[in-house]
């Protein structure tokens, strides 16, 4: 869709909430960033920001360091979801960086009190970020261990008021089973909170989609790799799953 006279992508949303993980930044590496790979990806954001779109994002940090892993391994859960959500810090500056570094003016905003590096949660100061049209990303989870990124993405998205969440991943859509490994895979291009709860789809954890539900808030999925796939969907376009009611 386009406006006529500007030929310019027409906005479809007012605030949205971009979730993608950690593993995300790190391009074809196996851990930690990959600097082109975040730019990348901030570039893509800009593109969005520039339609006019207010946007907050939660990134992961199993790029880092994954809380489940380190506790699979014998360390204690709380500490390891700890290490886990500072790794989330890390990730919220690099993309921070990257963000200014094309002209889009970014506030990280952390769960967990770090005044050196970012600024604390404040859910009235974030609604506020986002007016004067900064991107907003939360870093450090819910501030609480037991708790998944995804599940700090509803809950921000909720609480900012935002009208959808845009998870972006590897695929472009949820499937019935994964079709790197199955070429017979479905694309679903809308399904219900219930059927991804009782068909077990891993778009985000159980405790997240209730939460989405309970508020009514959809959940799109699409291709973090295609370029221009975030910018697509709002301008009516693209591949993609919604996850809705």
């Amino acid at each position: 869709m386009s406006d006529a006279r500007t030929n310019k992508p027409t906005r479809t949303y007012k605030r949205v909430l971009l979730k993608i993980s950690g593993e995300a930044l790190m391009g074809d590496q196996g851990f930690g960033l990959h600097p082109p790979t975040v730019e990348r990806i901030a570039r893509e954001v800009k593109s969005v920001h520039d339609m006019g779109v207010e946007i907050c994002m939660v990134i992961g940090g199993g790029n880092i360091f994954r809380g489940l892993q380190g506790s699979a391994q014998g360390m204690e859960r709380t500490t390891a979801d700890y290490m886990g959500m500072l790794a989330t810090v890390m990730n919220a500056l690099a993309m921070q960086s990257a963000l200014e570094g094309v002209g889009v003016y970014t506030r990280v905003v952390s769960a967990i009190p770090m005044d050196q590096v970012c600024e604390p949660y404040i859910r009235r100061r974030a609604v506020r970020h986002l007016e004067k049209g900064r991107v907003v990303i939360f870093a450090a989870g819910t501030g609480n261990p037991y708790f998944t990124t995804d599940t700090a993405a509803t809950l921000r998205a909720n609480e900012m008021a935002c009208e959808a969440i845009f998870k972006g991943t590897k695929v472009d859509g949820v499937y019935d089973k994964d079709p790197v490994k199955h070429a017979d895979a479905k694309r679903y291009d809308e399904i219900t909170y219930d059927d991804v709860l009782v068909k077990n789809l891993k778009v985000m954890d159980a405790s997240a989609i209730a939460l989405a539900r309970d508020n009514n808030l959809p959940i799109i999925v699409f291709s973090l790799d295609e370029p221009g796939g975030f910018v697509g969907i709002l301008a009516g376009e693209g591949t993609y799953t919604i996850v809705h009611g």
